[in-house]
């Protein structure tokens, strides 16, 4: 969506469908201002429309200009930094490729160098399916109540409460070798509520086991922000 644009929830102003209709308006055979507002699903007023394309087209210029004269060039600590950061706010590798005017390839190989765990496919998630891959730098044994920590069982981020007791009737230092935990799994929601309005982020409780988790302490050389907000 054009920064400078004000819009209305159910306008289709995603840089997409933007392009799309710019590529329409330009092509050999061109579609109509009516039309492109249409497919915009925006109120028909071409100096609205005019203003939101003239401000697509100065964001992808700019971009392309920024992605030219970064080309080559090594991943910053800021960058590596943000990085860390938003792929644990569940942010799209795609996404913070375009925001940091990088490929999708270099954010991933940033993700991979500095030992973020990484999403599985959407299929491949889920408790029925095997828990994913931690890297060497995330496996540990023990957890501290109140810290981050990656639910390679759910892949996402979540929050250690407690640990869970070792009792008669349910011993998991005998079981399992190692400590269960009670963790607040935390996804991104992005939905309205009839008592709170929009909510960003949710979640959910689960009790995992310590080598479902992974560590992300050694994140913090890199400047990240791995606390809970």
């Amino acid at each position: 969506m054009p920064r400078g644009v004000r819009t209305k929830s159910y306008e289709k102003l995603d840089e997409t469908n933007l392009q799309r209709v710019w590529e329409a308006l330009n092509s050999s055979s061109p579609i109509t201002k009516k039309e492109a507002c249409e497919m915009l699903n925006i109120t028909y007023n071409t100096t609205r429309l005019n203003r939101i394309l003239e401000e697509h087209t100065d964001t992808m210029q700019y971009r392309a200009k920024r992605k030219s004269q970064l080309k080559g060039t090594k991943a910053t600590p800021d960058e590596i930094k943000q990085v860390i950061e938003w792929y644990l706010s569940e942010h799209p590798v795609s996404e913070i490729a375009q925001r940091m005017y990088r490929s999708s390839t270099f954010v991933k190989n940033i993700i991979n160098k500095v030992g973020v765990p990484e999403k599985r496919p959407k299929t491949e998630q889920g408790a029925k399916h095997k828990v994913g891959f931690l890297p060497e730098e995330c496996v540990s044994e023990s957890f501290e109540v109140g810290e981050r920590v990656w639910c390679a069982r759910y892949d996402l981020p979540g929050i250690i409460k407690k640990v869970m007791p070792n009792t008669k009737q349910t011993n998991y230092k005998d079981k399992y070798g190692v400590d269960c935990y009670h963790v607040y799994v935390i996804e991104i929601t992005n939905f309205d509520t009839p008592n709170f309005g929009y909510q960003e982020v949710g979640g959910y409780n689960s009790h995992q086991l310590a080598y479902d988790l992974g560590s992300l302490k050694h994140l913090q050389k890199y400047g990240a922000d791995i606390q809970p907000a």
